[in-house]
């Protein structure tokens, strides 16, 4: 068909050692896309209950005073 490399006296296609490369490559790509959680956007980590009530204000106050994008 091709051309053939010799490894471990083995003949092995270029296309199969192009495939192993891909999968080598985009193995760990996908498995750190896979364990990666967001935490939800609606999360505050707030020392006291104060400082989360005046954070929910704070975001209240700032989406109040931006206008609406339609």
């Amino acid at each position: 068909m091709g051309a053939e490399y010799i490894i471990f006296g083995r003949a092995i296609p270029t296309y199969k050692l192009a495939i192993a490369t891909y999968a080598a490559v985009a193995a760990p790509i996908v498995a750190m896309k896979m364990g990666k959680k967001e935490a939800p956007a609606d999360t505050i980590q707030a020392a006291s209950q104060d400082e989360e009530a005046f954070i929910r204000e704070f975001i209240k106050a700032a989406e109040e005073d931006q206008p609406k994008n339609v």
